[in-house]
């Protein structure tokens, strides 16, 4: 955007500014500016203290920038006043190397250099609560196959339309939206774009699900299992390369309509999910979705192994045409930069290295797990296990670089520690008397 942010201000009424960045857990921090001192901040950055929000700083560090990327301006349409902007982090004036979208920036750009673009989506599931977060707000919701319920769509219309009727006015061609698994869950879909676009998005959906979800006198969470009889909310993303107009993923001679190219960055998703988990599901709660015993639906549709097949959701990743990849492993709780950082970390180190994903998968991995006859890789069972795969990964660490990786791992082990200093009412019921 060549035109200075005062001057969109004053275009389409904007009064003031939310810049906008995600800290290393995926909260959302924000300056609110007003319009009139908009333009030094995109200049300068608005300042923040680090250590006040979750990146691995100190309180003596100096000022942390986050500098908004006007590209990524989105008028809030319930608030037309308020401009969002995501926002890359700087001190001393160099990039941040922790910063979650200066990682996803530096990644897209390695990956430019060999020619290619990233092209994402993601199906963003969520739960409506009432306001404490204790039960789902629709009592009536309570069919043991919720899936599709029209009846509790239709009582749910308002919300979910606004945030429709949202999306489509800000340009993300929304397609479709449904009652999802779950009693209380929902997801909504808009159109695929470049990976650095779909993570600025994906970052503002969530902040605008929660704000409308307010509105109507509900929460939204994305929580990855809120309730252990119900399935989780999973965050898929369906993946594609491309060389200017070009889908290179696409080859009608190749297995599945997959050409070779594909078959490498796959490879490369197949080698290092493991270690990749303690980003997309990176919370204690995860680890509650991914090894979930079958949920009252039937069916948990969450990965517990590193597989791949054709059409079938049972597993990892699904190729449901030659053109995509669905994987299928990251939950509502991955922070949206650190997911398409994660997905473009392993198939980069797949297309270097000429990975091959191994022999797909075709049986109902859900019903027939045994077939794998051992052959595929568990996911971890815990945060603590995903956290020391990522650690141990020389080949992620490199490609996310050091300096990422400490910090991140850093505040995750004290998250871990945190919860393993938290008594259970199951501990209690089970050794009080021992």
């Amino acid at each position: 955007m060549s035109t200075k942010l005062s001057e969109v201000a004053k275009e389409r009424g904007i009064k003031n500014f939310l810049v906008s960045y995600t800290d290393l857990f995926g909260n959302m921090r924000a300056k609110l500016v007003p319009a009139r001192a908009i333009d030094k901040m995109a200049r300068d950055g608005a300042g923040f203290a680090g250590f006040a929000t979750w990146l691995d700083m100190t309180p003596a560090m100096p000022d942390l920038f986050a500098v908004p990327d006007p590209d990524s301006l989105i008028q809030l349409p319930w608030k037309r006043e308020v401009g969002w902007l995501a926002a890359d982090l700087y001190m001393d004036g160099k990039p941040v190397e922790q910063g979650p979208r200066n990682l996803l920036k530096k990644l897209i750009a390695e990956l430019g250099e060999l020619g290619y673009e990233m092209r994402a989506g993601v199906e963003c599931e969520f739960f409506l609560l009432n306001p404490d977060g204790s039960a789902i707000a629709d009592g009536n919701d309570t069919q043991t196959k919720s899936c599709y319920d029209q009846l509790a769509l239709m009582r749910r219309y308002d919300v979910i339309t606004e945030i429709s009727e949202a999306m489509d006015e800000l340009g993300w061609k929304p397609y479709q939206s449904d009652h999802e698994d779950a009693n209380g869950q929902f997801e909504m879909n808009w159109e695929y774009d470049e990976a650095l676009k779909t993570a600025d998005r994906h970052a503002f959906f969530k902040y605008m699900v929660k704000s409308l979800a307010e509105k109507y006198g509900m929460r939204a969470t994305f929580m990855p299992k809120p309730f252990l009889s119900l399935t989780g909310s999973g965050c898929h993303s369906h993946v594609s390369l491309w060389r200017g107009d070009d889908n290179v993923f696409e080859d009608e001679k190749g297995e599945l309509g997959v050409s070779e190219l594909g078959y490498r960055f796959l490879g490369g998703l197949m080698a290092h999910s493991d270690a990749l988990c303690a980003l997309t599901n990176p919370t204690v709660n995860s680890y509650k979705r991914l090894s979930a015993p079958r949920t009252t639906s039937g069916a948990t549709w969450a990965p517990a192994s590193i597989t791949y097949t054709g059409n079938n959701r049972t597993h990892m990743i699904r190729i449901p045409d030659g053109g995509r990849f669905e994987f299928r492993l990251a939950d509502g709780a991955a922070n949206p930069y650190l997911l398409q950082a994660a997905v473009l970390v392993a198939g980069l180190d797949g297309l270097k290295t000429n990975r091959h994903p191994g022999e797909r998968s075709d049986f109902d991995m859900y019903a027939e797990p045994h077939k794998c006859n051992g052959s595929a890789k568990k996911l971890p069972q815990n945060l603590l296990d995903a956290l020391r795969l990522l650690e141990g990964s020389e080949v992620v660490k490199q490609g996310l670089g050091e300096a990422f990786v400490s910090s991140y791992v850093k505040l995750k082990h004290q998250e871990w520690q945190e919860y393993t200093r938290h008594l259970t009412e199951w501990e209690r019921e089970r050794t009080l008397d021992c």
